[in-house]
C-alpha cells in the first residue's frame, strides 16, 4: 500500500484530515459525514437497524463498513438526526425493520416561548451514550488508522425537532429576538455533546443544521447562523464539517466566513458553481447524487460524477448526505474506485 514510487504515503487518517483543512494529501480523500449504512451493508457487516442505534457494538460493527466495504477514509456510526431528541424527551421510532429509519413521533415543547428542559444527566442517556460508546469501540480499533468523524446537531436542527418545522419558521418573522435566544441556548447541547464525542475518539464532527433554501431565506443563515457556527467551531477543538441538505448556494457566500473546515454539500449545486462559491475559505464534501446517480444509477454513472467533482477541485468525494438504505453497495464502491482510476490516468 505504501511502496516507494506508488505516489501512495498517506493512510486514511491522515488523509482525510489534510483535506478537511484542504491541504496537501497523495490522493483525493474519499468520505462521508453522513451515514452511508446500506440493506446490503447490514447483511455483509451483521450489523441492522433498529439495533445500530441502540447498541454500540452494532453501531460501530455497522460504521467499519465505511472502510471495510467501501475504502473510505472516515467512519461515521450516528446514522440517523434523533439521537439528541431522543435525549431531550422527544418520543422516537426507533424502527422495526432495517430498511426503516428513526423519527421523531412528538415535540418536547409546543410554543417557542417555552425552553427546551436539557436532563442533567444528558450525556448518560441511552440514545446519547450509545454514540460515545462506539467511537470508543472505533477509536480502539481503527483509530491509529482511520478518521474518525462523529455528529452533533446544530442549534437550528435541534430547534427543530424539539419545537417543530413550522413554530420555528413562524418565529423568524413573528418573534426573531426569541429565537435567536433559543439557538444560543442549544448551541450549548451541541457544545456538550460534541466535546463528549471529541474526548470519547472523535477525530472531526458533522454538524447538520438544516437551514436549507425551502425553509428560509439566505440571509437567516447570517442572521442566525453564521456567528453562533463561528463560535462553535472556537469551542469544539476539531475540524468541524458543516451539513445542510438542499440548495445551498445563495448561502455560500455566509458558509464559507463560518470558520468550518468543511461544508458537506448537496448535488442540488453543481461541483463546479460550488467550488467558485466556497473559494478558498472551505473545503468542500460530496459531489455525487443520492436519489438518482446511487440509488438508481451505475457504477459507470458514479464515476462521471466523481470526474466533475474532482475536476471542479472538491477535497473530499462522497455522497451528497446519508444515502437511502436501498442503495446497492457496488455503487458506493464505485466511488473510491473512480477516484483511483482518475488519479491513475492524470500520473499518466
Amino acid at each position: 500500500m505504501y511502496e516507494f514510487g506508488s505516489g501512495r504515503y498517506m493512510t486514511p487518517k491522515r488523509r482525510f484530515l489534510a483535506s478537511l483543512y484542504g491541504g496537501r494529501v497523495d490522493r483525493p480523500a474519499v468520505g462521508s459525514a453522513t451515514s452511508v449504512a446500506t440493506v446490503e451493508l447490514m447483511d455483509e457487516m451483521d450489523a441492522s437497524f433498529p439495533e445500530a442505534h441502540l447498541d454500540p457494538k452494532v453501531m460501530a460493527r455497522l460504521a467499519s463498513g465505511a472502510y471495510e466495504v467501501f475504502n473510505m477514509d472516515n467512519l461515521m456510526p450516528v446514522y440517523s438526526v434523533t439521537q439528541e431528541a431522543a435525549a431531550l424527551g422527544c418520543q422516537v421510532n426507533w424502527g422495526s425493520s432495517r430498511d426503516e429509519m428513526p423519527e421523531v413521533r412528538s415535540r418536547i415543547c409546543t410554543s417557542i416561548d417555552e425552553d427546551v428542559p436539557v436532563p442533567d444527566d444528558f450525556l448518560a442517556k441511552p440514545s446519547i451514550k450509545v454514540v460515545l460508546d462506539a467511537i470508543r469501540l472505533l477509536k480502539k480499533e481503527y483509530g491509529h488508522h482511520v478518521s474518525i468523524t462523529g455528529k452533533a446537531l446544530g442549534p437550528w436542527s435541534l430547534a427543530l425537532s424539539a419545537y417543530g418545522v413550522e413554530e420555528v419558521l413562524i418565529a423568524t418573522i413573528d418573534k426573531p429576538d426569541r429565537l435567536a435566544r433559543v439557538l444560543k441556548d442549544l448551541k450549548e447541547v451541541t457544545i456538550m455533546f460534541g466535546r463528549a464525542q471529541i474526548e470519547a475518539g472523535a477525530d472531526s464532527l458533522c454538524v447538520p443544521d438544516h437551514l436549507t433554501a425551502d425553509l428560509c431565506r439566505p440571509e437567516a443563515y447570517a442572521d442566525y447562523l453564521l456567528p453562533i457556527h463561528f463560535e462553535l467551531q472556537q469551542q469544539l477543538d476539531c475540524p468541524l464539517i458543516l451539513h445542510i441538505c438542499g440548495y445551498s448556494l445563495d448561502r455560500l457566500q455566509y458558509i464559507r466566513q463560518s470558520g468550518m473546515a468543511c461544508f458537506h454539500y448537496d448535488t442540488k449545486v453543481s461541483a463546479k458553481d460550488a467550488r467558485e462559491a466556497a473559494g478558498e475559505e472551505i473545503s468542500l464534501m460530496g459531489g455525487v447524487n443520492n436519489p438518482s446517480t446511487l440509488l438508481f444509477g451505475s457504477p459507470d454513472a458514479v464515476a462521471k460524477e466523481v470526474y466533475e467533482a474532482l475536476e471542479a477541485g472538491i477535497e473530499i468525494i462522497g455522497p451528497e448526505c446519508a444515502v437511502p438504505l436501498r442503495t446497492p453497495n457496488e455503487n458506493l464502491k464505485a466511488i473510491a474506485s473512480a477516484v483511483d482510476e482518475y488519479m491513475a490516468g492524470k500520473n499518466g
